[in-house]
């Protein structure tokens, strides 16, 4: 039995942010493996313009190039939207029905928890919940428990390191020719370059 941890995003660009908080996360968890779900198309955030999900897919796999322990994941992209995480919960015990399954989030997330499609399900349906927080930041884990029973239990909270770096930060440097080379992994910074990602 192997302890999976599963790291969804749109990944718009994938950043060392990404990658820091991920190992951190991997390390203070014991996590054997950690599974980067790429989000085609995330229904939290209608109508906002998302780079093509081939161009997001090839940095994502730069970004993971290298690594014996981060995977790629397709569960989201072999199938049809809504992309509900509850569903992709679901889809991955299906393929791996004797490990453990660590789902990774930000405090922000967790908070909201309650509004997700299906949150008792989703719940339900995880060995752990690893919630990356920062430092300043404060969860009141007795009331998220109280909207969702069982929560509490299942929710390792890990204090993340102090990194500003943000995609849409990344995005916007881009834009104004700001340096951003290392902000990300190199293959990324090459295929930004390349197809000229982010220009406008």
């Amino acid at each position: 039995m192997a302890r999976i941890g599963i790291f969804g995003g749109t990944f718009d660009p994938p950043h060392i942010g990404h990658l820091i908080l991920a190992s951190e996360v991997q390390y203070r968890l014991e996590l054997d493996r950690l599974l980067w779900v790429l989000t085609p198309d995330p229904p939290h955030k209608p109508g906002r313009p998302i780079t093509p999900l081939p161009l997001r897919l090839a940095m994502v796999k730069a970004a993971l190039s290298g690594s014996d322990s981060f995977e790629l994941s397709t569960v989201d992209i072999d199938r049809p939207p809504p992309h509900y995480a509850v569903d992709t919960i679901r889809l991955l015990r299906d393929t791996h029905p004797n490990d453990e399954l660590v789902y990774l989030m930000g405090g922000d997330s967790l908070r909201d928890l309650k509004d997700w499609h299906s949150p008792q399900a989703f719940v339900a349906s995880l060995d752990g919940i690893g919630v990356m927080r920062r430092p300043e930041v404060e969860i009141d884990l007795e009331a998220i428990e109280a909207e969702l029973p069982g929560v509490r239990a299942k929710t390792a909270i890990v204090t993340a390191p102090l990194l500003d770096i943000a995609s849409r930060d990344i995005r916007r440097r881009v834009r104004a020719g700001a340096p951003y080379r290392y902000y990300v992994h190199s293959g990324v910074y090459e295929i930004i370059e390349r197809e000229g990602i982010y220009r406008t």
